[in-house]
C-alpha cells in the first residue's frame, strides 16, 4: 500500500462528495492520475528519489533534499555552492554541502531558483488549501469554464478532476515553455490532459490573450511563481478586479504569499520538506515517487470545489510542501 494511501483516500472521498454537488460525481482513484508507475522508470526509494532526479544530502546541521530535475539546475550547482566547475554535480554537492548550514543552502538556492528544501521544515496546519477572499464572487456558469495554465503533475491532476466533473477545461501552454510531460511521459500527459482542449501561444507576445482567458474563466489553475504573473500585469488584485467571481487555484512549491513565493519545488523535494520520509539510522529516506504531487493535486481540486461552492472570488493557496505535511500528519 502507498505510504500516502490514507491521505489519498480521504481526499478522494472529499472530491467525490463535492463534485457530486456541482456536477458529475468523480472517483479520482479510477482516473489513473494518482501514480506514475508504468509511465517512467522508477527505482526503489532511498537516499535517491525513484526517478533519480532528487537526493537527500547531509548539511552541516541536518538534511536537505536537492532536486536537479532540469538541465539548468545542474548548471547552477557551482554558483550555489561557491565552487569551481569540474566534478559531476552530485559529487560537488556531496563534497561542499556538509560545510554549510541547511538555512544557508536553502537561502542561496532560493535566489538562484534551485529546488532545495530542509527535511521536515514544513509543519501541518490542518488547512491543505486555504482560501483567501479576494472579491465579492458571483454565481458560476454552466458548464464551468476552466483555464489550466499549470504543468507537470499536481495542477493538471486538479484540471483532470474538474474535466471529469463536466467542466470545460482548456489547457493553455506557452510555446516557449511547454509542459515537460508532453515529451518525458507522453502517455501520462494524455491521461492527465486528454479530456481538455489544448492551446499554445507566446505569452510574451500575446499577453492580452492570457488576460482575456483569465477574465472569462470560472476557475484558473496555475503552477508558476507569483512574480511570473506580476511581470505580465496579472497580479491577484488586477485579475479579481476584472473577474470578481473567479476561483484562482495557485499551486506553488512552498506557498504564494511572502518570501516563500520565490522558492521553486518539485514533488520529491517538497515531499521531504513536508516530512514524507522514513528514518533509518539517523538518515532520511524517500518513501515513494514525487509523493507531494498527487496529494497536492487532490487538495487543489478540493480547494477549487470549495471556492466554487462559496461563490468564487477566492485565491486557493495550495503548496506542494504544505500538502505533503498534511499527508505526513
Amino acid at each position: 500500500m502507498s505510504p500516502i494511501q490514507p491521505a489519498l483516500d480521504r481526499l478522494c472521498a472529499e472530491v467525490a462528495e463535492r463534485t457530486a454537488s456541482l456536477g458529475r460525481r468523480v472517483d479520482a482513484a479510477t482516473l489513473g492520475i494518482l501514480s506514475r508507475e508504468g509511465h517512467l522508470p522508477l527505482n526503489p526509494p532511498g537516499l535517491v528519489s525513484p526517478n533519480g532526479a532528487c537526493r537527500l544530502i547531509r548539511a552541516a546541521d541536518g538534511w536537505i533534499a536537492v532536486n536537479l530535475a532540469r538541465d539548468e539546475d545542474r548548471d547552477l550547482v557551482p554558483a550555489w555552492l561557491g565552487c569551481d566547475f569540474g566534478d559531476e554535480p552530485w559529487a560537488l554537492i556531496e563534497t561542499h554541502a556538509p560545510r554549510r548550514t541547511a538555512a544557508d543552502l536553502i537561502a542561496t538556492a532560493t535566489l538562484l531558483g534551485l529546488p532545495a528544501s530542509a527535511v521536515g521544515e514544513r509543519a501541518a496546519t490542518g488547512r491543505p488549501a486555504p482560501l483567501t477572499r479576494m472579491a465579492a464572487g458571483g454565481a458560476p456558469r454552466a458548464p464551468l469554464r476552466v483555464v489550466d495554465l499549470s504543468a507537470l503533475w499536481a495542477g493538471p491532476l486538479c484540471g483532470a478532476i474538474l474535466a471529469a466533473m463536466g467542466a470545460s477545461v482548456a489547457k493553455v501552454e506557452s510555446v516557449r515553455r511547454p509542459d515537460p510531460t508532453r515529451s518525458t511521459t507522453p502517455r501520462f500527459f494524455a491521461v492527465l490532459n486528454g479530456a481538455k482542449t489544448c492551446e499554445a501561444f507566446d505569452f510574451r507576445e500575446a499577453g492580452m490573450r492570457l488576460h482575456d482567458l483569465m477574465r472569462a474563466a470560472d476557475v484558473v489553475i496555475t503552477s508558476a511563481r507569483p512574480r511570473a504573473f506580476a511581470d505580465m500585469g496579472l497580479t491577484p488584485e488586477a485579475v479579481f478586479a476584472a473577474n470578481p467571481g473567479l476561483v484562482w487555484v495557485a499551486i506553488t512549491g512552498h506557498g504564494w504569499a511572502g518570501p516563500a513565493g520565490d522558492r521553486v519545488a518539485f514533488g520529491d523535494d517538497a515531499a521531504a520538506a513536508g516530512g514524507l520520509v522514513r528514518w533509518d539510522d539517523g538518515a532520511p529516506r524517500f518513501l515513494g515517487d514525487a509523493l507531494a504531487d498527487p496529494v497536492t493535486g487532490l487538495a487543489a481540486a478540493v480547494g477549487a470545489l470549495q471556492g466554487l461552492a462559496s461563490g468564487g472570488g477566492v485565491l486557493v493557496d495550495v503548496s506542494l510542501a504544505g500538502a505533503a505535511a498534511e499527508a505526513a500528519a
